[in-house]
């Protein structure tokens, strides 16, 4: 009987424990929910704790846990937290895949996705962020479509904010259009998107518009709440000048880009994307100028964080750019490590290629940057047009302008381009080879008429081509090309005049029937008198010709006018304003206006004839040829015989002992009179 007793009563002991359990684990469950909705997650994560401490089995606590993790940001621990419980994994996929994107495991996440045969509708949300990191902008397009179409929720607004965006990145970084999807442009994101849209398509005037429509609407939405501060709406403004910069900048205005990059660079933002996109663009606009602010500046592109920030063409630009400041700074083994990181990373790319000939041309070593540009243009099938060019652009450096035309010849049909052509033209014509510069000019306009291209690109081929050749005396030969300018433009009267001008060498007869249709010189000359100019000789100058000039005679209704006219055109006399002492009864000198050292007045100050007395050591005399002023030129006692010194005299009296006359005089003059102050 002890021993059943014992067993009810321990029964019963457990029974108790566990109902004490429950209702403590439904009170922690209360006040889980109280804290969740009050946002106060680390109170919510330690309340879980204690729940996991009595039930550590329980999914939905652990659910909990997971979640306040990813709430208070710690991704790393809340990643551990599932994989160390398998047995949960399965039904946190999606806080699973969130923690790999936000731990910048891209790939991993995808694949976490991707293992999900039926995803729901928030992993398909993720994958679209996921997709669209990855820079796989096909399938990210897909993604959102599919949401938009069979999702409506509170969230429509944010899904068609991104699918802009990704809209915009595809004809932005790979040139891909799209149908038109007919989005929106009524909120500042949208708008954004479609500016950025608009640039990669090219229309920089119609992005401006956009994005000063965009920057209007963030300043709105955001000048409305009252949390906001100025700085955190300028902040917010970053991207939005930031861009608009960039499109100045391609516009060729760099003074006011460059006002915009440092305005931005100023306020120090928080976003380690835009400061480093700005400051790249600064740099890019310094060139070869200011290098010490650009070495400063290209300091803000260099952080592993910008890998999950930019993409990989503004990875790759920056990168780049640090390269050329290296060559600027005669870095040049700092340069080549790093040319050799941009190599391994972007294998396809031409500039690495090119910074490296760059290298070689800064060195002077010109024969090796050819060889290398010739290597691998040789080893790849398609190059580029800026490799051509830089290969003909070394050519030309070392004066071998011969070879830059045949290099120039080899681009195929970009040689057709206005600017190649302008080039050839110019190298042609330097070497003095006027056939080539025509020929290059006549396969021009025959390419464009026979491909289609842009007729008002025809058009300006057509017109240097003709003016080409009637300035080499080809005139016959332009009359055909004269002749498409007008068929094109009828009503050209410039045209209709160069074709007169170009007939009349060669054909008199058919310039003479072209000069009827021009329009009457009274069209062209208004008022201006033709007798008066025939009779004006050509040699008077601008000012004799209008005061030669004939005028017309006013009419009788004028006359009035133009008297009024001359009344309020007479010059206002003078008011001369005299000295203060002036008298008018006194005759002024004639002589002051010259300096006084040529006035007739001037007397000139006397030198001291004690200058040069009792100079020299004590006791010193002088030579007997300074002594002796008959030695001096310009001395009145020159070319006199000097008179014998008597027998009875001495040596020389010396200086200290000389007494000159004037002084005698003065001081025999000073004896006369009497002091003042009665004596002693």
């Amino acid at each position: 009987m002890l021993v059943l007793h014992e067993k009810v009563e321990t029964k019963y002991i457990r029974c108790k424990m566990a109902a004490t359990s429950e209702a403590k684990i439904a009170s922690l469950y209360s006040e889980l929910d109280r804290f969740q909705k009050n946002g106060d997650y680390q109170k919510a994560l330690n309340t879980v704790n204690k729940i996991l401490k009595e039930a550590r089995n329980d999914e939905t606590a652990f659910k909990c846990k997971v979640v306040c993790l990813i709430q208070l940001s710690q991704f790393q621990q809340a990643f551990k937290e599932i994989v160390n419980n398998p047995s949960f994994a399965s039904a946190l996929v999606f806080e699973k895949a969130y923690c790999q994107y936000r731990l910048n495991k891209i790939n991993e996440a995808l694949s976490t996705i991707n293992a999900v045969s039926e995803p729901s509708q928030k992993l398909k949300e993720l994958k679209g962020q996921v997709l669209y990191r990855l820079e796989q902008y096909g399938k990210c397009l897909d993604v959102y479509k599919d949401l938009i179409k069979n999702t409506s929720d509170d969230f429509d607004e944010e899904r068609e904010t991104n699918l802009s965006a990704v809209v915009a990145a595809m004809q932005l970084w790979e040139g891909q259009s799209t149908e038109d999807l007919g989005l929106k442009d009524d909120t500042f994101e949208l708008c954004y998107n479609k500016a950025c849209l608009v640039l990669g398509q090219g229309d920089y005037t119609e992005a401006l518009k956009l994005l000063e429509r965009a920057e209007q609407l963030c300043k709105e939405s955001l000048e409305d709440d009252p949390d906001m501060t100025e700085e955190e709406i300028e902040a917010e403004l970053g991207s939005v000048r930031v861009q608009k910069g960039y499109i100045l900048q391609l516009q060729g205005k760099t003074d006011d880009a460059m006002k915009i990059y440092n305005q931005v660079v100023k306020l120090r933002p928080d976003d380690i994307g835009l400061m480093a996109v700005a400051s790249n663009n600064i740099v890019s606009l310094n060139k070869d100028q200011n290098v010490f602010d650009s070495k400063k500046k290209i300091k803000a592109t260099i952080s592993d964080n910008l890998n999950h920030k930019l993409s990989v063409q503004q990875r790759s630009a920056m990168a780049c750019n640090r390269c050329l400041i290296m060559v600027y700074t005669n870095q040049y083994d700092q340069c080549r490590k790093l040319l050799k990181n941009i190599k391994d990373k972007d294998k396809e790319s031409d500039m690495p290629c090119l910074l490296e000939a760059a290298l070689l041309c800064r060195e002077k070593q010109y024969q090796k940057a050819m060889k290398l540009l010739e290597e691998y243009s040789n080893s790849k099938e398609d190059v580029s047009i800026a490799l051509t060019l830089t290969r003909a652009q070394i050519y030309l450096m070392q004066g071998n302008i011969g070879q830059a035309c045949d290099v120039l010849q080899s681009l195929g049909d970009n040689k057709h381009r206005p600017g190649i052509v302008s080039t050839l033209v110019a190298l042609y014509a330097n070497m003095e080879n006027t056939e080539g510069a025509i020929e290059a000019l006549d396969k021009a306009v025959d390419w464009y008429k026979s491909q289609g291209g842009s007729q008002s690109e025809l058009h300006t081929l057509l017109r240097e081509n003709t003016n080409f050749k009637i300035r080499h005396g080809q005139s016959e030969a332009a009359t055909s090309l004269l002749e498409d300018l007008r068929q094109a433009n009828p009503g050209d009267i410039r045209t209709l005049a160069q074709l007169i001008s170009a007939y009349s060498k060669f054909d008199p007869k058919r310039a003479q029937e072209l000069s009827q249709e021009l329009p009457p010189v009274q069209e062209f000359s208004g008022n201006i008198d033709v007798d008066t100019l025939e009779n004006t000789p050509i040699f008077m100058a601008t000012r004799a010709m209008k005061k030669g000039a004939t005028k017309n005679e006013p009419a009788a209704g004028d006359a009035k006018k133009e008297a009024e006219i001359t009344k309020k055109k007479r010059k206002r006399k003078k008011i001369r304003y005299m000295p203060k002492y002036y008298d008018p009864a006194v005759t002024p000198d004639p002589e002051r206006w010259l300096p006084i050292r040529e006035r007739s007045t001037y007397k000139a100050k006397r030198k001291n004839k004690k200058a040069g007395i009792g100079k020299g050591t004590q006791g010193a005399t002088a030579g007997p040829n300074d002594m002796d002023a008959s030695s001096i030129p310009n001395s009145p006692q020159a070319g006199k015989p000097s008179p014998k010194p008597s027998s009875s005299s001495g040596a020389s009296v010396p200086p200290r002992q000389q007494k000159p006359t004037q002084a005698t005089k003065k001081k025999q003059a000073s004896k006369g009179k009497k002091k003042k102050g009665g004596g002693w």
